[in-house]
């Protein structure tokens, strides 16, 4: 399956109520939105009908999320909320916007996907679906930081290790699209900082230069699931449902988790 008729699937499956794409290039990937969406990218084409409510940003993903509330055109973007009781609204009280869906295919180096992770979440929930592009390089050329090749994904393949060394709260699950892969991150928590505090130390480990030592694992997909696997499995209703109903962490992502680390593990 091809990640565009992947991620058609996945909008399908997540019944998402919103959608943040980092990297537009020439829209292809934003057509396939329905609802309110932000798309961002400091030099995109679009040259394909877009159907969905729209802003698009150009400028850099960093200073898109510097912005001052950034998700203000998505739907509960921040506003004060009415204190129901007392019939006003409470001073420095305000409602948050969570992503549904967020996809990340910006720059091909794992920093700056890092960065845009960091940042999403930060706008996220245990109900959110978080995407990664090109993440199963075919070779070591294809995964080099200085690009010499025509298809080229980067080392963003190191966000896999990242996230399993060093939040492994998360549940990630590998995507065997055609034709350089996804990883999908369930269970994200705006609270947790983790990354932010060890950005430097994992710069400092994982930056070197080309060639890239790409494990084995990555170069023949071996932990990567079908995406009919993915996208037919039984948790996505019960996910929609229990993030439309605002259930938190402890009663909504808890009871999913096992569900999910089981496709994920291959189980």
């Amino acid at each position: 399956m091809k990640r565009h008729e992947f991620l058609r699937g996945l909008h399908k499956a997540t019944a998402n109520r919103n959608y943040l794409e980092i990297g537009v290039n020439d829209g292809r990937s934003l057509t396939l939105s329905r609802v309110p969406s932000i798309a961002v990218d400091p030099a995109f084409k679009v040259v394909t009908e877009i159907r969905c409510d729209v802003h698009l940003v150009k400028a850099t993903s960093d200073d898109f999320f510097a912005r001052d509330n950034p998700l203000g055109h998505l739907k509960g973007g921040r506003h004060p909320v009415r204190n129901l009781r007392r019939g006003r609204s409470p001073l420095g009280y305000w409602r948050r916007t969570t992503l549904d869906l967020a996809f990340i295919d910006g720059m091909h180096l794992f920093e700056y996907a890092l960065r845009d992770f960091i940042n999403i979440e930060k706008h996220s929930d245990w109900s959110s679906v978080i995407v990664f592009d090109d993440m199963l390089p075919r070779s070591i050329d294809e995964a080099a930081r200085d690009r010499h090749t025509d298809a080229w994904t980067g080392d963003v393949y190191k966000i896999i290790e990242i996230l399993n060394r060093y939040r492994p709260d998360l549940v990630t699950v590998l995507v065997d699209t055609q034709p350089t892969g996804q990883l999908i991150v369930f269970g994200a928590d705006h609270q947790n900082t983790v990354l932010k505090d060890k950005y430097d130390e994992i710069i400092a480990e994982f930056q070197v230069p080309d060639p890239q030592k790409v494990p084995e694992t990555v170069l023949e997909r071996v932990k990567a699931v079908t995406p009919e696997t993915l996208l037919g499995a039984d948790f996505w209703r019960p996910l929609a449902r229990a993030r439309n109903r605002g259930l938190s962490r402890s009663r909504g992502w808890q009871p999913l988790r096992s569900a999910v680390e089981s496709l994920a593990d291959g189980r």
